[in-house]
């Protein structure tokens, strides 16, 4: 049960035999893909006990308050996973989503009349019927999301001599009702899928619920005989084992790229390919 941030501390305080269980900055770099929970949280507002104190795990109720001014009651989990579909910074706080989409009230219904149920939501019809693990042209899938993601395609295209503009990997499982994943980049000839992930404008992205996305995404292909390597900037943990963590992708980062890729599929085919 969620504890006072006062009696968590004093609690931390007896089972550790010390006046500061947690040295401050013990958990900077587990909150370093949270910037927006950085600005939300102030120490003397939670007696004194710096964020970087604190376990991302820890069952305990923090004060928070956004840049409009609500202050709310969370613990870090809580906080870390609000973040869902949506892709405004009220995101982050309780109040400014109710705000930014305030409840319908509907009017009382009689007792007798039941609303029926809803079938399962289909699949999207639009994924061809092809096996499992097998890259196609999808027409459901989104466009590049940054310029960023564009440069490192045309980058890596350059450099490696594999079948460009594919961009769909056909799933054994729903994804987002759809059997099928939209990897940023599709390598066919190695079956490797490359995710290009930051936490975007307002720090929303690949965290949270997010973050559980991806890594269901992640075993969907694997399970589909693909390998996955993810980019990942803005202080993002990695979510693989052959994830890279860059702060840009420059010359040498897509070096690092080519030999993650050497380390899944072998030199000798990689180096095949390479232009």
């Amino acid at each position: 049960m969620p504890e006072r941030i006062e009696d968590w501390w004093a609690r931390r305080q007896f089972s550790r035999g010390t006046d500061v269980p947690y040295a401050i900055g013990t958990y900077r770099e587990a909150w370093a893909p949270y910037p927006a929970l950085i600005r939300q949280y102030y120490p003397d507002r939670n007696a004194g006990i710096m964020l970087t104190q604190i376990p991302p795990a820890a069952d305990v109720l923090l004060l928070w308050t956004c840049s409009a001014g609500h202050v709310f009651v969370a613990t870090p989990t809580e906080q870390r996973a609000r973040p869902s579909r949506e892709r405004r910074r009220s995101a982050w706080c309780p109040d400014c989503t109710s705000l930014a989409k305030p409840q319908h009230v509907r009017p009382a219904k009689s007792a007798e009349i039941r609303r029926p149920q809803r079938p399962a939501r289909p699949v999207c019809p639009k994924t061809p019927r092809l096996p499992v693990g097998e890259p196609f042209v999808s027409t459901c899938a989104p466009k590049p999301a940054s310029a960023v993601e564009a440069q490192l395609r045309a980058d890596l295209f350059a450099r490696l001599a594999v079948t460009p503009g594919l961009n769909a990997v056909r799933v054994s499982r729903p994804f987002f009702d759809h059997l099928e994943v939209w990897p940023d980049l599709v390598l066919p000839e190695l079956r490797i899928a490359v995710e290009y992930d930051s936490t975007g404008r307002h720090g929303l992205e690949h965290v949270g619920k997010r973050e559980e996305a991806d890594r269901r995404k992640d075993r969907l292909l694997r399970a589909a005989q693909w390998e996955v390597v993810r980019i990942r900037t803005g202080k993002l943990e990695k979510l693989g084992p052959h994830d890279l963590q860059l702060s840009s992708v420059t010359t040498r980062g897509l070096e690092r790229l080519v030999d993650s890729f050497r380390d899944i599929r072998g030199a000798i085919l990689v180096n095949a390919y390479l232009t």
